[in-house]
């Protein structure tokens, strides 16, 4: 079984101490992919050098919408410079709107539709990061589609309800799951887990933060991923396998990703 985990930070701080461990035990739980998101193009180096340590581990660039403050006029020329300078960046991101801790609405939505360009010229996906914001994001993707074209991407972590859910998958996006889905008062997210067809469902831990049930409350990592598929696979009464299946094939679709063959495999895990 193989397992990707669609959106992790192994770069903060609270990882620097086990790194190797961390590594052997998401490879014993079958991930062998991971997309590490990007919080400001000042941490591109740093994940870049995890990605020359962990092959598996593919990643973004982009500004995250809590640090749209840090925006200036160059840096669009330098997410560009930076995702087109290293084959393992897969996407923009992560990105997008947060009206729940800032109150900068026209600069997050200014600097969110400025990478969304970035994107679309690079034909890369987006990881758009929406909290407390799903009707503005829809109203700005919707107007950017009409006057710029669409762009594919995913819904991460994603915590909307199955109405504002049905909303992007109308516009073509993936929708991904974190350890949130597992949690027991998360009704309106396990509604919108069971809503998702199968062919735009991903997964992801988000790590650190949002450990699932049941190691909620700890320091989440990569390999606790495979508790959000056990849960969903509960969710939609369908087999572990077919959850891991399905999700799998949809992140290497969404972001390029090729799988390990089983010599590379043996190889990474030894």
């Amino acid at each position: 079984m193989q397992l990707v985990d669609t959106h992790v930070h192994i770069n903060f701080d609270v990882f620097h101490s086990d790194l190797e461990a961390l590594c052997n035990r998401w490879r014993e739980v079958g991930v062998v992919k991971l997309v590490h998101s990007c919080v400001e193009p000042a941490e591109y180096p740093v994940i870049q050098s995890l990605a020359d340590q962990f092959p598996e581990l593919s990643f973004a660039v982009g500004l995250h919408p809590l640090d749209a403050n840090k925006w200036t006029g160059q840096m669009s020329n330098e997410i560009s410079s930076l995702a087109c300078s290293d084959a393992r960046v897969v996407a923009i991101g992560e990105i997008g709107l947060d009206f729940f801790k800032a109150e900068n609405q026209q600069q997050q939505k200014t600097v969110f539709a400025a990478q969304l360009a970035i994107a679309q010229r690079l034909d890369l996906p987006v990881i758009i990061h929406c909290r407390d914001a799903a009707a503005a994001m829809r109203e700005l993707l919707q107007k950017f589609w009409e006057n710029s074209g669409a762009v594919r991407g995913v819904m991460h972590c994603w915590g909307g309800t199955p109405e504002e859910t049905q909303w992007f998958l109308d516009l073509g996006f993936y929708i991904s799951f974190s350890g949130i889905v597992t949690f027991k008062n998360a009704k309106q997210v396990q509604a919108s887990a069971v809503r998702v067809p199968s062919d735009r469902l991903l997964i992801e831990t988000d790590c650190p933060f949002l450990a699932p049930v049941p190691k909620r409350g700890k320091r989440n990592e990569p390999a606790y991923v495979r508790y959000v598929a056990e849960y969903l696979a509960h969710l939609r009464n369908v087999s572990l396998e077919t959850i891991a299946n399905q999700t799998t094939q949809n992140a290497c679709k969404l972001f390029g990703l090729a799988l390990p063959t089983d010599n590379e495999a043996v190889a990474i895990v030894k």
